[in-house]
Parts: structure tokens; sequence; C-alpha cells
């Protein structure tokens, strides 16, 4: 056992955020900690790690054991570069290498040769250390660097940048390639998959699947708890309950349980029902009270089931269309973009050539950095390309999610941000679709600048809901959301009926949505049929290389 948490507790201002949390975590495991947002998940990493104090309860840890975290740029010193940084993750190695140069310089000495006795504890030194130094991977620190950096995205950077002028994003990942040449025997991941491309992602559910420690993961990535995770425990109302198996065995379990607990407390409410009234109607007679009095000790005796609780609130969406569109969509016909300034400009997207018809589902997809926001602004206006043509078909009206909110207005209340953009919407009307997306009651009053990531996202999904546009045009629209809000935005899609063209990093959502996958390359596009399963089997039929390799080329 690595650890063990008894009866774990924490509460803010007088909420309670955990109550009464035991689990056990072994040697090997590959744990996922599921929930909704503000569950209270990353709070148990922190007290796990020793970053907060539980309120009460207890926490064991193994002797010896080595417990990594991974934070928001965990650990990383600006000022050094990319190689630096992880070179010193093998600082005791790079020690002793250093102390066997310094030996061998002194093996070398003829006066050594001279004195038996300095010469026997030098060469016995000698060996200890190089046998220690061999068996702690030294002579592999610079592949296991090289491999990481590589796999993490980091292949085609000089490894000479400073740190501090790597972006918030690649900080992060940097931070993750650390940790995992840290190898700590408990790592701790609070959504290591976001932002991450296909390469990586694939890249790392295979490390991961391989690494030879215990994982405890946090995530909203389905797909990645499927691939990896062999125990999922759910944060819910403070509480926490362990399930055997990935994702997809847990929501099965979960609903079974659901349904067990349910048919079970309709039994025993019935049992007891007629054992009540068996006691009032027999107590006052002579015949029969003592046998309703026996009956009252049995009722006594029941231990009685709580009634099970109804399942969390969830936001509600549908997207609905005011009026169909013209059955050809779009039509992009040899789009380049450059970025740049003046002499310096470089091409960013080339020959760029799709169409889009009416009610289909389409996703673009790429590496990172590729182009593919770039690309949808441009469909809505927001860049103007240097070459090419695109074509809106005839009563297109669209729809647009930005990943980054920023048509949000920061000092506005939710109300007024939903509201200014319908003024002919009744406010009832209004507060009803912010309910649905969960605003309730004096949240509506809230300044959009004191929102969290999902709350700014439910209330750009809220405004794209009442636009009902024939088209939408979205771009991460699952980042921030937790697993049930997911869900629930999955299913609204799905039964949408007008064209949906989106951007999307969560194979999970792919596979639910898309049926057709637009590949976005360094010289134009590749269209596939399907969804992500389908395009990740089509690549795999076209090299017999496997497909983490297939899509870095």
């Amino acid at each position: 056992m690595l650890i063990q948490l008894n009866s774990i507790s924490k509460s803010y201002s007088g909420d309670p955020i955990l109550s009464n949390i035991s689990m056990k975590i072994e040697s090997g495991d590959r744990i996922g900690l599921v929930g909704v947002n503000g569950s209270g998940k990353s709070t148990l990493l922190k007290i796990i790690a020793g970053d907060i104090p539980s309120d009460d309860g207890e926490i064991y840890i193994g002797k010896e054991t080595k417990i990594g975290y991974l934070r928001q740029n965990s650990g990383l010193q600006m000022d050094n570069t990319i190689w630096n940084e992880m070179l010193s993750v093998f600082a005791d190695l790079l020690q002793v290498e250093k102390e066997l140069r310094e030996l061998e310089r002194i093996m070398g000495e003829p006066s050594l040769m001279t004195d038996t006795e300095k010469y026997e504890k030098t060469m016995n030194r000698y060996a200890t250390k190089s046998d220690w130094f061999m068996e702690h991977g030294g002579y592999e620190i610079e592949a296991k660097i090289r491999g990481v950096l590589h796999g993490i995205g980091f292949g085609d950077f000089s490894h000479d940048i400073p740190i501090h002028k790597l972006s918030g994003g690649q900080k992060t990942r940097l931070a993750l390639a650390k940790i995992l040449l840290e190898q700590p025997d408990l790592l701790m991941l609070d959504e290591p998959t976001n932002h991450l491309d296909f390469t990586t992602l694939a890249w790392l559910e295979g490390y991961l699947r391989s690494y030879p420690g215990t994982i405890l993961v946090v995530s909203h990535d389905r797909y990645f708890l499927d691939s990896l995770v062999t125990v999922i425990y759910e944060v819910e109302r403070t509480e926490a309950r362990r399930y055997t198996g990935n994702y997809s065995k847990y929501v099965e379990s979960k609903e079974k349980n659901r349904e067990i607990l349910a048919k079970k407390y309709s039994i025993q409410q019935e049992q007891i029902a007629k054992m009540e009234d068996y006691i009032q109607r027999n107590i006052t007679m002579a015949t029969s009270s003592k046998s309703a009095k026996n009956k009252r000790k049995q009722l006594d005796r029941i231990e009685r089931i709580d009634k099970p609780l109804k399942n969390l609130k969830r936001a509600q969406m549908s997207f609905s269309i005011e009026k169909a569109s013209h059955k050809e969509v779009l039509r992009v016909r040899d789009i380049n973009i450059y970025f740049g300034v003046d002499n310096e400009r470089k091409p960013l997207l080339k020959n760029i050539s799709f169409q889009l018809g009416r009610g289909e589902k389409v996703a673009l997809i790429g590496p990172n950095g590729i182009g593919k926001s770039t690309l949808i602004k441009t469909l809505i206006d927001d860049y103007k390309p240097d070459s090419g043509v695109i074509t809106w078909g005839n009563g297109v009206t669209i729809g647009y999610y930005d990943q980054e909110q920023s048509t949000l207005h920061p000092n506005n209340t939710i109300l007024d941000e939903v509201w200014s953009m319908f003024p002919h919407i009744k406010e009832a009307r209004i507060r009803t679709v912010l309910g649905n997306f969960l605003f309730t009651g004096e949240d509506v009053f809230k300044k959009i600048s004191s929102l969290s990531g999902g709350e700014k996202a439910r209330v750009a999904l809220s405004k794209l809901m009442l636009q009902e546009a024939n088209v939408l045009i979205i771009d991460e629209p699952t980042n921030h959301l937790d697993l049930f809000s997911k869900e629930v935005l999955e299913s609204a899609l799905m039964n949408y009926e007008g064209t949906l063209f989106f951007i999307s990093h969560d194979r999970y959502f792919l596979n639910k949505l898309a049926n057709k996958m637009l590949e976005l390359t360094s010289t134009g596009t590749i269209v596939y049929n399907g969804n992500y399963d389908d395009y990740v089997e089509n690549k795999s039929q076209k090299s017999s290389k496997p497909f983490a390799q297939i899509v870095t080329q």
C-alpha cells in the first residue's frame, strides 16, 4: 500500500467540499478521479500532495514513497533553458558522473600506482560508483530526455530556449515532461490532456500505460480514461465512491447500482407500509395486540435504506434553427493565408479547399499550431485570406463559439451579457434559458470577470442556443466543461438539424458527433468520411507504421 486516506474532510467558509473521504492507493494502480466542476477533485489532490491540510481525517503514506504532483508550471526555473531544466531531474546522477570523472583523473596519475593501498581504495570506489551510475540509468539520461521532449511536443524546439520565452501551454507541457522524467512512485496529474494534439495524446497514453509507478489522474477526457485507468473514484455531493474498471464501465456500473438501489428502496418501502398498516389495525385489538407489538419490534429493527438521491442537476441544452439553409452551405476554394510583416511574411495555410453540405457534422483536425482557429476566423470574416474564395450558401445564418470566450464582456453581469445580444426577447425567457444552463436566482447578477472557465463556457453556449442559427461554427466547445456537461452538449448537438463545423481534441466527442473529418496539413486539406475511430483506421490502413508515428509525418 502506498497511501491510505481515512475519513478526510475539508470545508471552505463553512461549506463542506469533501466529507469522510476514504481511499486506498496500491502500488501499480491506475486511478481516475471524476466529478462535476467544483466537486473537490483538485482539492483532494492538493491534500494528498501536502499543499493544503485537511480539516479532519488522516493520511498514511508508505515509507520512502515519492509523490509527484503536476501543478501549473510545476517547479520550473524560468531562467533555465529547456535542456538544463530537464537535466536538473538527474542532479544526483550528474553529481556521481562528476565524481567518476574526477576519479578517472586521479587514476591516471602515475603516483597512484606507487601507493598500493590508495590505488585499491580508489579502484573500489570507482567500481562501486560506476555500478550505481549504470544501475540508475546514468548512461541513458540524454536518450530519456530527448524521448520525453519529443513525445510531449518539443521535438522541433531548440533546447537552448529559455523557459520564460515559452507560452503558458508550452510551460505546462514542459512541466509534464519534467515530472514524467522524475518518475515518482505516485504520479498525480490534474487534467494532463488539456490542449494536447492527437500525436501528443497518443504518445502520453502509451507512456503512461507502461509507467512503472502508480497513477492518480483527474481528467474530463473520457477516451483517455477508458484507455488508461482501471479504477474510478467519483466525487459527488462531497463524498467519494469507488468503481472498478475504466470510465465506460463506471458509467454502466453507476446506472446499474442506481437501479438496484431504487428497486431495493421501493420494495422496502412497500414492506414497511404493510407492517405499519398491520400494526395500526391490530395494536388495540385484544386478540392481535401481541402480534402487532412483535411486528412493531421487527419494524424497529429494520435497517432502513436511504431514499436514493436524485441525479445532480445538469445543464439543459437544445440547439434549434429558425430557418433551414440552402443545401450547399459553404464552398472554400484555394485559400492561402500568410502571417508576419512585410518581407517576413510566411504561409500559414496553403491550398485550402473543401465544402459543407446542409446537416453535415464536420470536425476540423490537425496538430497544434497548424492554423485551425485561424481558418475558422477567416470563415466568419474576422481575418481576410491572402488569396482564394469563400462562398456561403443562400439563407445561411452563422452561430460562432470562441474557445477563448473573447466575445464576453468582463464587466457585464451574466443577465446583461445575454440579454444585450437579444434585447427583443423578454427577461423571463432569458432567465429561463440561463436557468437551463444552471444560472438561477442571484447567479445571473454575477460579473463575467468572476466566473470560472466552465461558467463562461455555459454563458457562451446559452448565447449560441438563443441565436437559432442554421450553421454552428464551434472552436473547442468541451474545454472547461465537466464530463456530465460534455454529455449534455453532445446530446444537444447530435439532435441539431443544422450544419456543424467544429474543432475539438476530445476524441470521445469526435466519435459521437463527426460524420466527416477534415484534416488540415501543411500543404492543404484531406477529407475522411466517418468519426475519429474511422479516421485512425483509415490512416493505419494507408501505412504499416503505428498511428502515433503516422500523425507526426
